[in-house]
């Protein structure tokens, strides 16, 4: 959540240049949808989740060592918000400074620079941590330098911005931890005598708070050394700049008006000035002449200069968030971070005896809500904190791990967008300098999540005595499950079975391990759904049906489709992989059914005669206009053109949209608008939409726009997230969207919106190919029928005809039940009843309904709903609430209260 942007572009007097003016601000990017990643590691399992409560909650589910000195630890944080109960996980590194074997640093960008961005994964990697967060706030529209101050091995690497009320957390050489404000004092002089004052170090443009210029470097004196790694110093500074270079305290080389393009060696350093530091640069600096430069940094707490060098490491940071055990006031507007938006925050804090560092993060993605910034207080005064300080939060929020046991590093927990990590300024490294130990304990490591009939294979790792890896011979192991008939072992490979939880137990030599595993279950799905709308009923047709499955915590993950178990109706067919094949068609079925179950979770898919697939635009030949449209015109820009050379391109042209957002703020677009800006139409009703895309990795967002025969627009999600790289095929579902066809496709456009829009790329390009359309015949629904029963009475008329029903309907507590099966035959729809489990199945048309007796909850084509009544049995007889279950089929209901009389259509 870096939250320094280019909110302005402006021309401003002698400067004739466009001046990037930067603020703190923006919002953040709400939860992509994708499957969920199940994050393995080997915790020590420490309690089950509590019952939601009134009373916000924070408890410790797991924890784990990384090494001596440093613990990982898991907690669910359980509040209420606006009557409705919430949860979030929260993430905690917590480094003990008494023990000599650990520290904590500061990494920077790439290679250990300031203003090249990098994940923090690879700071990780690169610096030889064991585990890492993201730090600090920075500059978007520019090089990325952080807006605090850093040290780094007591060394500044830059200076705080001149911006009110950030925070900074430090660490000292004799290993106490500081939280301050910091500013920074400094100055040159020269040779004769006369000095200047220095604005900061190694510092990107942007916007100071209370000062004389809106401008950072305008008439200000910067200084760059060797840690300085952006291409300008600095881009987008709107300063024509004049540069001294410095070497071991002489002047080496001096520019006019020009940036220098000599290398900055380690022993020396550049002086960047624009106007009266120009000015004196020309006036008092000379090659050959000796000059000094001096500066500290100012604690906002005591007034005085604190020297960079008494620190071991220091990073900045947001708002102060904890004080004296307890919530702070707000240094500063926590509307620039989105404080009061639930999304993923990260923090740093102490303890109060100054021996516990807490590095913190908290998900915002799957079942996990996010915090705002007042819960983040409530959670870090529960977790111990005595003084903590606000991060940067939202899409930078990351934690890696070196897990127990293991010698390489991962991603400890979902980031906001799934795996993928920003690139950020610094972060916080945890570091080991244990020596090697005696074998300690093992682990395991393998998914903790499997569903029926999967395997996953497990593996067993050793750590020593300071919890650093140690090298096991796992090709002895034992393993078992606690759990009969959940699954079963072969070697190291589990194989689940059947709902339900175990632990999985391994023994190598004379140290055991166990480790927690969930097979899923029935009870714990919200929606099973195909990839597709309908199959084709002729033999030999194959279908796609990749699972989806979302589970009530909102996880999903993907199954392939013979996963399932399948019934067929009206066909047979066959299943292998994530495709189903026709085989024989029943002798006058015009629809046929294919319902697949995941441990008894239905989902329909309906075969229909008829369906087709046809190209919509190749762009080889096309021969009406393609016009480009930005909006607003004023700040953003973009051209949309048929290409040859797009990366990996197959085809002789595809159509492509570049965009460049990175002037302005709200919501932008580039579109490419089809036939001018009436639109290309569309044959027929079709149910979906493919096309090959070329994505650029910005997180920005793709979409289509229709415009039906009312004149009605519709918009058609295609990526809500350009979150690869390459091309890769899109689907989009057409079917739900209650266009009136025959349609026109207007265009395709790339959209940033204002929440996150510093978390994705402000420049691109996207390329478009190979469209195509997708029809399936309707599947057939009965002949329309008209009945009429009354309360009470088991005469009923079914299409003028007198029935005699074998139980009558009746009312109770609001609701009137009708008998199922007398319904079903009425009006022609296919009724399946599963005695042993009391479950009633309904297919009508391209519907299907299922309930069992006493739930008051209904599946309806693969999603469950909650009901307010469940069906019930009454004298031998199944009954159904009437109103909830017709509608649901899309059947017509009415009732005469007077006559007591109940009517079908």
């Amino acid at each position: 959540m870096s939250k320094v942007r280019n909110n302005n572009v402006r021309q401003t007097g002698s400067l004739g240049k466009k001046i990037a003016v930067v603020v703190i601000g923006g919002t953040l990017l709400a939860q992509p949808v994708s499957s969920a990643l199940s994050f393995e590691w080997n915790p020590l399992q420490i309690g089950t989740v509590a019952a939601a409560t009134a009373e916000p909650s924070l408890k410790l589910l797991q924890q784990s060592y990384i090494t001596a000195g440093a613990q990982r630890l898991d907690y669910l944080w359980k509040t209420t918000r606006s009557g409705k109960a919430a949860q979030a996980n929260v993430h905690v590194i917590e480094v003990d400074l008494s023990n000599p074997y650990v520290n904590v640093n500061v990494m920077s960008g790439k290679n250990n620079t300031v203003g090249k961005l990098n994940t923090v994964m690879n700071m990780t990697k690169e610096n030889g941590a064991v585990a890492g967060i993201n730090a600090d706030v920075f500059v978007t529209t520019t090089e990325g330098s952080p807006m605090g101050a850093q040290v780094t091995s007591g060394t500044l690497m830059t200076s705080p911005m001149q911006i009110k009320g950030m925070y900074a957390f430090a660490v000292t050489k004799d290993r106490k931890p500081v939280i301050d404000s910091y500013t920074f004092d400094g100055k040159v002089t020269s040779g004769d005598g006369s000095s200047f004052v220095l604005a900061g170090l190694n510092q990107s443009a942007y916007m100071p708070e209370g000062g004389t210029s809106n401008y950072s470097h305008y008439n200000a004196l910067y200084i760059y050394n060797s840690a300085w790694g952006g291409a300008e110093r600095p881009k987008n500074s709107s300063a024509t700049p004049t540069e001294a270079l410095v070497v071991n305290g002489v002047v080496q080389e001096i520019s006019d008006g020009k940036p220098l393009t000599t290398a900055i060696p380690a022993d020396g350093y550049i002086l960047r000035g624009h106007g009266t530091a120009a000015k004196y640069i020309m006036e008092h600096l000379q090659v050959g002449q000796a000059i000094t430069s001096d500066y500290s940094l100012v604690s906002q707490t005591t007034g005085q200069k604190v020297d960079p060098t008494s620190f071991e490491m220091l990073v900045g940071g947001h708002t102060i968030l904890v004080n004296n055990g307890a919530a702070a006031t707000f240094s500063r507007d926590i509307t620039g971070v989105s404080g009061s938006s639930y999304v993923s925050r990260s923090a740093v804090g102490y303890s109060k005896d100054g021996t516990k560092v807490y590095l913190i993060t908290s998900e915002y993605y799957g079942d996990s809500t996010g915090l705002n910034l007042k819960e983040l207080q409530q959670v870090m005064v529960k977790l111990g904190v005595y003084k903590g300080i606000n991060l940067d939060g939202g899409g930078s929020t990351t934690m890696i791990e070196r897990p127990l046991g293991e010698t390489s590093l991962r991603l400890a927990h979902s980031t906001q967008y799934d795996t993928t990590q920003r690139s950020i300024s610094n972060s916080i490294g945890v570091f080991t300098t244990a020596p090697k130990g005696n074998l300690k304990g093992i682990t395991v490591s393998g998914s903790n999540v499997l569903f029926i009939g999967q395997s996953t294979s497990f593996s067993v790792k050793g750590y020593d005595s300071y919890y650093n890896p140690y090298t096991v011979d796992g090709a002895n192991a034992t393993w078992s499950s606690s759990t009969a008939g959940v699954g079963a072992f072969n070697g190291s490979t589990f194989t689940a079975a059947k709902a339900g939880s175990t632990n999985i137990t391994v023994k190598s030599g004379a140290v055991t391990a166990s480790y927690p595993v969930e097979v899923i279950g029935q009870d714990q799905i919200a929606e099973l759904k195909l990839d597709t709308a309908a199959g084709l009923l002729s033999k030999g047709a194959t279908v796609s049906i990749p699972v989806k499955i979302t589970l009530k915590n909102g996880k999903t993950y993907k199954l392939s489709g013979d996963s399932l178990k399948w019934e067929f109706i009206g066909f047979t067919a066959a299943t292998s992989g994530d495709t189903l094949t026709v085989g024989s068609v029943s002798s006058g079925t015009k629809t046929g059914y294919a319902i697949g179950r995941y441990d008894g979770f239905p989902t329909m898919l309906p075969f229909t005669q008829g369906g087709s697939e046809k190209s919509f635009e190749t762009f080889e030949n096309v021969s009406y206009a393609i016009n480009p449209q930005v909006t607003p015109a004023a700040t953003t820009t973009g051209s949309v053109k048929l290409v040859t050379d797009l990366p990996g391109q197959t085809s002789g042209k595809a159509l492509s949209i570049s965009y460049d957002f990175s002037a302005g703020t709200g919501t932008k677009a580039v579109y490419a608008q089809f036939n001018g800006s009436s639109g290309k139409a569309v044959d027929g009703s079709p149910i979906s939409m493919t096309m090959d895309v070329y994505g650029d990795k910005s997180l920005n967002w793709l979409r289509a726009e229709f415009i039906d025969a009312n004149g009605a627009v519709h918009l058609v999600d295609l990526a809500k997230q350009l979150d690869w790289s390459g091309w890769k095929s899109v689907k989009a579902d057409l079917s739900a969207k209650g266009m009136a066809y025959p349609v026109k496709l207007k265009r395709i456009y790339v959209v940033t919106t204002p929440d996150g829009q510093d978390e994705r790329a402000a420049t691109g390009t996207v390329g478009i190919d190979n469209i195509k359309l997708q029809y399936a015949a309707s599947a057939t629904t009965p002949t329309a029928r008209h009945i009429e029963m009354t309360i009470g009475k088991k005469a009923a008329v079914s299409n003028g005809k007198s029935i005699a029903m074998e139980v009558a309907p009746f009312e109770t507590s609001g609701t009137t039940y009708v008998p199922i099966r007398f319904v079903t035959d009425a009006m022609g729809a296919t009724l399946k009843w599963d005695n042993k489990l009391n479950r009633v199945t309904v297919i009508n048309g391209s519907k299907m309904l299922e309930m069992v007796i006493g739930k008051k909850e209904m599946n309806i084509n693969g999603a469950l709903f909650e009901t307010e009544v469940a069906p019930i049995i009454k004298n031998g007889r199944t009954l159904i609430p009437i109103r909830l279950f017709s509608e649901k089929l899309g059947l017509k209901v009415t009732y005469d209260s007077k006559t007591k009389k109940i009517a079908i259509d």
